[in-house]
């Protein structure tokens, strides 16, 4: 008897914290990005078959604190880039190791091994860890939000960038 009033109690209080997670979304609250580590990345990727974007950035870079504040905060790119993509933030300088086909190697090597030359670049890959491209430096929400659709909805396999801007404005 007790467990059961245990658990009408619970499912109660969960009803009523789902209703005001609820209430509170649509009252405003900002989207939140899921980053993870690349190691995670990797196994989340390959089990939903999303597409990997990797944001690499230094501690110091300014362009990669205002990607931060002002691209991936904008509620429609963060909600649209949860749903395509699996988010990995990578230290170009960090010493610290993780796995990438089958070689332990550190973040600052990853990042040399996809050509990453500036900060901020954003690597993107596919569900298997292939590398798809990259694209370096900043960009405001929508100018990255054209790059991550061409490269979510698979544009990039039958058009040019730039054809697909052309394509899209009119």
């Amino acid at each position: 008897m007790r467990l059961a009033r245990a658990c009408v109690i619970y499912t109660a209080a969960l009803a009523t914290l789902l209703s005001f997670r609820s209430a509170t979304a649509l009252a405003g609250e900002k989207e939140k990005l899921h980053w993870v580590r690349f190691d995670e990345g990797m196994v989340q990727a390959q089990r939903s078959n999303k597409k990997i974007l990797i944001d690499v950035y230094t501690t110091w870079c300014v362009w990669c604190k205002r990607m931060d504040q002002n691209t991936y905060s904008d509620d429609s790119l963060a909600a649209y880039l949860g749903r395509h993509y699996v988010l990995v933030k990578l230290n170009a300088e960090s010493q610290s190791e993780l796995s990438y086909k089958g070689q332990r190697v550190s973040e600052m090597q990853l990042a040399r091994e996809f050509g990453v030359n500036g900060y901020p670049t954003t690597v993107f890959l596919k569900a298997n860890g292939d590398p798809i491209t990259s694209f370096p430096g900043y960009a405001d929400a929508v100018q990255f939000g054209n790059v991550v659709r061409f490269i979510a909805e698979d544009i990039y396999l039958s058009k040019k960038f730039d054809e697909y801007l052309k394509s899209s404005r009119n």
